[in-house]
């Protein structure tokens, strides 16, 4: 698995990302961040993860004369996830659009990731979108009211008309594909709204979809154990001091309860 995340201010969004994957049964990751973030603090936080320098646009953003190199890397992947802690840089965001549309293998696109295809979905195959509110409101040029208004009914038209598996976040997160299939997540709590949090969720689909699930399938289980391990978080350190990385520590409890 490769995860293509993190800039020079948002380098635990990688972190987050690349662990949650690692605690949801992918057996070998690789972070790909811009070359100035490769040092010691991220290799200490995450020691089982393997890192790959990449091209910078400037110090600490990736760009696109990084793409090269991915796509080298790529041939050798069975999932990416992109978006986590990338930024928007112009040259970050040709970088996004160019691996959306090319690259053969599952890919999982979130945060900055989103803003980088809105307006440029076209060929789209084999690609799981994980927005928020606000994020889908800007993929369809509406208002955030105007998605939460009809969740359910906006997530099954984008995944029909674009081709995708949808991932609309929020409570009870929607998971909608091209083939029609729905399904309205109830794990979760109000303590899970906390910077990371989707972060850890694009590592446990894009984890899932490593070991051979469907991208429907892939997403519905990520999301269910996403949100029971936030709820067994929560029943220990309160809702009101969760952390992302409370979720990821609860990861093989939820597992465990789910078997």
């Amino acid at each position: 698995m490769l995860v293509l995340a993190g800039s020079a201010r948002f380098s635990g969004a990688a972190v987050l990302c690349a662990e949650a994957a690692m605690r949801s049964g992918a057996g070998l990751v690789t972070l790909g961040i811009p070359k100035s973030l490769n040092t010691a603090i991220i290799k200490i936080k995450l020691k089982e993860v393997m890192t790959l320098p990449l091209p910078e646009v400037k110090e600490g953003v990736l760009g696109a004369g990084a793409f090269s190199r991915i796509n080298s890397f790529i041939k050798s992947c069975d999932v990416v996830a992109i978006g986590p802690g990338l930024g928007r840089d112009t040259s970050t965001e040709r970088l996004v659009r160019k691996i959306a549309v090319s690259v053969n293998v599952p890919l999982v696109i979130d945060a900055d990731g989103l803003n980088a295809v809105a307006g440029h979905l076209q060929g789209f195959r084999n690609r799981i979108l994980t927005p928020h509110p606000g994020e889908m409101a800007r993929l369809l040029g509406v208002s955030s009211s105007k998605v939460q208004a009809d969740r359910k009914g906006i997530a099954r038209k984008f995944a029909r008309d674009h081709g995708v598996t949808v991932v609309l976040k929020g409570h009870h997160t929607v998971v909608a594909d091209h083939g029609n299939n729905v399904y309205i997540n109830t794990t979760g709590n109000p303590g899970m709204a906390t910077a990371g949090s989707g972060d850890v969720l694009t590592g446990m689909i894009a984890a899932f979809l490593g070991q051979g699930l469907g991208a429907f399938e892939a997403a519905k289980y990520a999301v269910y154990l996403h949100g029971l391990a936030g709820d067994l978080a929560a029943k220990e350190k309160t809702e009101i001091s969760l952390l992302a990385s409370d979720i990821i520590a609860k990861i093989p409890e939820a597992v465990k309860r789910s078997i």
